[in-house]
């Protein structure tokens, strides 16, 4: 990862304002305001599979550091759903494609990637085991995503 994503100090992202010489037009206006940052497709699938496996949670635990997606409070397991353009899927060559208001986007998404460390430091230090999963792997790759879940369960049940 690049070390300056890693520093305390916090990136500074411009303000989105026409006044900053930032213009959106109507129809990116409109395309923007269907992002989900809760209750995407991806989370509520693995909401379901959990579900229906008996795994019992909670979601949108905005008294945790991070506000993780999904937790498994039994097992003290924080499971966020990332997507990946907006905390930096392969970011370094991600990073080069971005081509349209680079001033903006290039800082908002790492001081996402610099949140996303954070709140998994802070959640360790309460004691919770943090799953970080990409939205693509949900999608792909859920029997695999559940196994990982299954398998810490199992052995949280056996050190209890």
């Amino acid at each position: 990862m690049i070390n300056y994503l890693l520093d305390d100090k916090p990136i500074k992202v411009p303000r989105f304002e026409e006044s900053q010489g930032f213009y959106t037009s109507k129809k990116r206006s409109k395309i923007m305001s269907k992002i989900r940052s809760k209750n995407s497709k991806p989370e509520i699938k693995l909401r379901k599979a959990l579900w229906s496996k008996n795994i019992r949670y909670r979601i949108h635990q905005n008294e945790l550091p991070g506000t993780p997606d999904i937790v498994i409070k039994k097992y003290k397991l924080a499971i966020f759903v990332d997507g990946e353009f907006w905390h930096g899927y392969n970011w370094k060559e991600a990073r080069e494609n971005i081509k349209s208001n680079q001033e903006f986007w290039i800082p908002k998404i790492e001081r996402n990637i610099q949140k996303d460390f954070a709140s998994n430091k802070a959640l360790r230090d309460l004691g919770y085991t943090v799953f970080r999963f990409w939205s693509h792997e949900i999608l792909k790759k859920l029997p695999i995503i559940l196994n990982q879940i299954d398998l810490f369960i199992e052995t949280r049940k056996l050190y209890r």
